[in-house]
């Protein structure tokens, strides 16, 4: 049974539902992208350590663009010189596209408004965000103001907006309106206070109108936001002609599902970073997003094809790591340690040889091709304490050609099993091979050739058919002073390489021995995996002896 774990929860109020009873978004599929806008450049940059300066930023802005972003956030303008100078620095040097919009943020004073407005100019187009807190916490501690007063100070900022809207003819501005907060703004007065700015606006001009409802904190589970967003999306004045964006943030580490209903819900756009960056624990992570909908067979509308390459820019850029485990983009998200995931991943990787790369995509464990997003198979399995044998052999083929019998497979894994127990950690492709050829191969080279009283080992010739390799080859044991009989012999010519590697498998008394020759010569290949094998036999008879030798006394202290 538990037990409490003594938490204040006292202190905690849970949330109101809006009860939205005759909802319609369950039962609804998303078929399309939605518009996408990031904010990494001024939500994300706000958020970090050591903020980009003017190279870091406007490195962030060509990768966002290459990506395919279409609006992006380029600054606050009105909060420092800085951001100013970024955003001048952007239109002086016509680094904006003729098909991207850019977007800046303010607050709601008519001062701030006109230096946004000021920023912007020369722009082709531009989106102006003027923002103000609507929730009960805000209104009652920072402005100590009432209901009316902030509806009021919301439509003084519309007025001031619309005014300068028409002040520079050579750039087409936009004017979105922002309740921050809003997750935490009670849904009766979003709504009057949304519909207040769009009765304003919406006769004053023929442009598209704007509504953003930022998640500023995440308050409650994705249902319910969903539930909010079609209650907006239906309730809103002018809705037909209003682009409806949502700005999530991922306080309860939610923001991705919580984004997928709201859009379910009915809006239109999301603003959000690469990788999850921003305030707290970040905003929504857009490539995420997006991959969910790639996955689905939906496309994107961005460009996803170098997720590495985006993912070190913006290292690089924000200064920070993106986890290993982070969606579809970290080191370790196509990766598998554990064996029964190794063996069904190689099989479907195995099932889809000669196929055509566009053919549907159905692997295990694979939501979606790793080619598609710049990644190879090299890194889908990599070797541990976990791995197994499917894993095991499935390296060694895509690494060296190598295709290892069944029993062979099963040998190996033992002894990697044992390897990586005692070394701990992660054993690579490179060191897989070194353990195998040291098991294996390389006994073959020390290995005599002739037998006890200068006997040379006989020569035989291969027929084609394995049956006709056994005789000779075991008598080359024989020759050898291998006491073991000869169990299976295996050639097989490696995947893309003109070279065999050939298998002698023996048994000696209750233990099984392995062999394995590589040479361009096929029957030199049979003769190199006999000499391994007789190696073998020859290193590990003492040990077997000392071993029976020592038994006794173990049981005895036992």
């Amino acid at each position: 049974m538990q037990t409490s774990g003594g938490m204040p929860v006292h202190k905690y109020a849970p949330y109101e539902p809006i009860g939205l009873d005759d909802r319609t978004w369950p039962g609804r599929h998303l078929t399309k992208a939605p518009l996408w806008g990031s904010v990494d450049l001024r939500d994300g940059n706000q958020a970090l350590i050591d903020p980009m300066d003017v190279a870091r930023k406007r490195k962030m802005f060509d990768l966002l663009v290459s990506i395919g972003f279409k609006e992006i956030e380029v600054g606050y303008p009105a909060a420092s010189q800085d951001e100013y100078d970024f955003v001048r620095h952007l239109i002086e040097t016509d680094a904006i596209p003729d098909d991207v919009v850019i977007q800046v943020l303010t607050s709601i004073r008519t001062e701030a408004l006109e230096r946004s407005v000021a920023a912007v100019r020369g722009a082709r187009k531009a989106v102006v965000q003027y923002i103000i807190p609507t929730s009960a916490a805000q209104r009652q501690v920072v402005f100590r103001a009432s209901r009316a007063e902030m509806l009021a100070k919301s439509l003084e900022g519309a007025r001031q907006a619309v005014r300068l809207q028409e002040t520079t003819p050579e750039t087409e501005i936009f004017l979105s309106y922002v309740p921050e907060s809003y997750t935490q703004t009670e849904p009766d007065f979003a709504l009057e206070v949304c519909n207040a700015v769009q009765e304003y606006c919406a006769p004053r001009t023929d442009r598209t109108l704007r509504i953003a409802l930022p998640a500023t904190v995440e308050a409650f589970p994705p249902h319910e936001l969903a539930d909010r967003i079609e209650y907006m999306s239906r309730e809103l004045a002018y809705r037909d002609r209003t682009i409806l964006t949502l700005h999530p943030h991922n306080d309860r580490g939610s923001a991705v599902a919580a984004t997928e209903l709201a859009l379910l819900a009915g809006a239109d756009r999301i603003e959000g970073c690469l990788f999850g960056n921003g305030e707290r624990t970040g905003n929504v992570c857009i490539p995420t997003l997006a991959m969910n909908l790639f996955s689905q067979g939906i496309d994107p509308m961005l460009d996803l094809r170098d997720l590495d390459g985006m993912r070190r820019v913006v290292e690089d850029c924000n200064q920070l790591p993106v986890s290993p485990r982070h969606p579809w983009v970290g080191e370790f998200v196509y990766t598998s340690f554990a064996g029964t995931h190794q063996d069904a991943i190689a099989k479907g990787l195995k099932a889809r040889e000669g196929e055509d790369a566009d053919a549907f995509w159905d692997v295990p464990y694979l939501p979606v091709d790793p080619r598609d997003i710049g990644r190879s198979y090299q890194a889908l399995i990599r070797i541990n304490t976990q791995s197994g044998k499917g894993g095991i052999a499935h390296l060694l083929r895509t690494s060296q050609g190598v295709t290892l019998p069944r029993r062979l497979q099963i040998d190996f894994a033992h002894v990697m099993q044992s390897f990586c127990e005692q070394q701990g950690g992660e054993i690579g492709v490179d060191k897989l091979w070194q353990i195998f050829t040291d098991r294996y191969v390389t006994p073959g080279t020390e290995a005599p050739e002739e037998g006890p009283a200068g006997t040379p080992a006989p020569a035989f010739s291969l027929d084609g058919d394995s049956g006709g390799w056994r005789e000779p080859v075991q008598q080359m044991l024989t020759a050898l002073s291998v006491p073991a009989a000869l169990q299976d012999i295996l050639v097989d010519r490696l995947e893309g390489r003109a070279v065999y590697a050939a298998f002698c498998e023996v048994s000696s008394g209750t233990r099984v021995l392995w062999g394995v020759g590589i040479h361009e010569n096929d029957a030199e290949a049979v003769r190199a995996a006999v000499r391994a094998v007789a190696r073998r036999a020859q290193r590990e008879a003492p040990r077997t002896q000392d071993a029976t030798m020592a038994a006794p006394a173990k049981t005895s202290r036992v």
